[in-house]
């Protein structure tokens, strides 16, 4: 039987990254098949090349028999094709109705059919009917709606469109065991109708649970493809580790003697329900497991920047931060992946980036000369690539913006330093450099806590990693457990002896 879908030997660079060195997959009209790898192995960038929202670089894609690319999410919509991701599409302004059928509404000489689209919406609302609100209907804006519903939303919209092929990726994972088993339910249906489906989740027990088959990506390499019914879920780890476990880069000895800095405990915000730890002085805490695991609500919680509930100790005493200011004040610093959104002003000046939490430092008036001393040393400290301190912080290299958004903090001399996914998207050279200022801070006392998309930092660099999993704390590994079996064993949500 002539397979819907055929990729072949996909191989995507972003830069100097290849995200995929040889990506292959085979889908089945009427077969659910699960896409699975560990964090960067490219099962993310080869969704996304099926869907049209990446092109590859070279690679065979057959529809059909037929080979073809699409140049954008639109044309694969053309050909049948849909997607649904854990990143929302959704239009906050609009209503549910509106967002459902945004760009494709039922019209009649050139008029939207308004009464037709509430019509279509009120039966497709109805598939989940028992697991939504009552309240939930055609004209809601989609800002009203929690979590859970708009994912529900953003998978109506994806089978408004009638594909022949659907892509869930990460689909599942903002909605509640109900939910869950209804989409499952459709699914089922849908395969019976002969829709082929993708299915990505970091969940274990779903893909047991929907698939028929798994192909399985390892650093940017399809690996192998394997029938559900006659594998396990160890076997299908052991694809995605590269040699069984990795040995520890770098040692530290005598972190467990020093001074407690940091206690969390029950902390719930976001994602989270309800995760406790502990950091010590010059002590560097990693924090594992698949995106979107209350990793980033984490330290997010810690830094005052979004409400929480749970208690927290620093230096002993107990702390409430309602705001990023009081966190500051306390010797706590954060650090954002998301350079460009979140961690610089690139309209500014590399002096004025790196002196940005600290202007009340130099009181008034100002004592520019001082502060521009300071930021001239810290530029130093940091071997920081640059024209001059005037220059704007946008002339600045991926890895050397990314120095200045550490640097501001490091002017500040903190006693805890948060680090949200900090080396993504930096060079080789760049990250180097930058684990070598970790070295440096955790020398000097600095408590760490660092959340990596990239298993084999978290191996390098920490002492200690806490592996999230659906908001929770899955597994506290260090020592010889500290592995990569482990991690990506846990971070699955399968218990190391299960994988074993």
């Amino acid at each position: 039987m002539r397979p819907l879908l055929s990729v072949q030997h996909i191989v995507k660079r972003f830069g100097g990254v290849t995200a995929l060195a040889d990506g292959n997959l085979e889908v089945y009209a009427g077969e659910v098949l699960a896409l699975l790898g560990a964090n960067g192995s490219g099962k993310s960038t080869l969704s996304k090349i099926i869907n049209g929202a990446v092109v590859p670089d070279s690679g065979t894609i057959t529809l059909d028999g037929e080979v073809t690319r699409f140049a954008s999410p639109k044309a694969a919509r053309q050909r049948g094709i849909a997607a649904v991701y854990q990143e929302l599409s959704l239009v906050p302004d609009m209503t549910v109705a509106e967002n459902i059928w945004l760009a494709h509404e039922p019209r009649r000489f050139g008029q939207i059919r308004w009464r037709e689209v509430f019509a279509r919406t009120e039966r497709l609302l109805d598939l989940f009917a028992g697991t939504i609100r009552p309240s939930l209907r055609p004209d809601t804006p989609v800002a009203a709606l929690p979590p859970d519903e708009r994912q529900i939303v953003e998978i109506l919209k994806a089978l408004s469109l009638e594909p022949r092929l659907m892509i869930l990726d990460e689909a599942t994972a903002s909605l509640d065991s109900r939910q869950v088993s209804r989409v499952f339910e459709l699914v089922a249906d849908w395969k019976a109708r002969g829709m082929a489906v993708v299915f990505i989740s970091h969940r274990m027990e779903e893909v047991f649970r929907v698939a028929d088959r798994a192909t399985v990506l390892r650093s940017g390499r399809t690996v192998g493809t394997v029938s559900i019914a006659e594998t396990s879920e160890q076997a299908l780890v052991a694809m995605m580790i590269e040699g069984g476990a990795v040995e520890r880069q770098l040692t530290h000895d005598g972190v467990g003697e020093r001074p407690v800095r940091l206690v969390a405990t029950d902390l719930r915000a976001g994602a989270l329900r309800g995760v406790s730890l502990h950091v010590r002085d010059g002590e560097l805490l990693g924090l594992g497991g698949l995106r979107g695991q209350g990793q980033s609500d984490l330290l997010l919680a810690l830094f005052g920047a979004i409400p929480y509930s749970g208690e927290v100790m620093l230096g002993g005493r107990p702390v409430h931060f309602t705001h990023p200011r009081q966190a500051m004040r306390a010797g706590l610093a954060f650090v954002p992946g998301d350079r460009g959104r979140e961690g610089l002003l690139h309209s500014r000046s590399i002096l004025e980036n790196l002196l940005l939490p600290s202007w009340e430092r130099y009181g008034r008036p100002l004592q520019m000369a001082r502060a521009r001393a300071d930021a001239a040393q810290v530029a130093r400290d940091l071997r920081l690539v640059m024209g001059g301190l005037d220059d704007p912080v946008s002339s600045l290299s991926g890895g050397n913006a990314q120095k200045v958004v550490l640097g501001k903090w490091l002017l500040r001399q903190p006693q805890v330093l948060l680090l949200d996914d900090p080396t993504k998207g930096v060079d080789v050279g760049a990250k180097g450099e930058f684990y070598r200022i970790l070295a440096d801070l955790r020398a000097a006392g600095t408590a760490i806590i660092l959340y990596s998309s990239d298993d084999e930092e978290l191996l390098g660099l920490c002492d200690r990693v806490l592996v999230l999993h659906d908001g929770r704390v899955s597994a506290e590994l260090a020592g010889e457990q500290l592995n990569r079996t482990a991690l990506v064993t846990a971070s699955m949500g399968t218990t190391h002896a299960d994988a074993t």
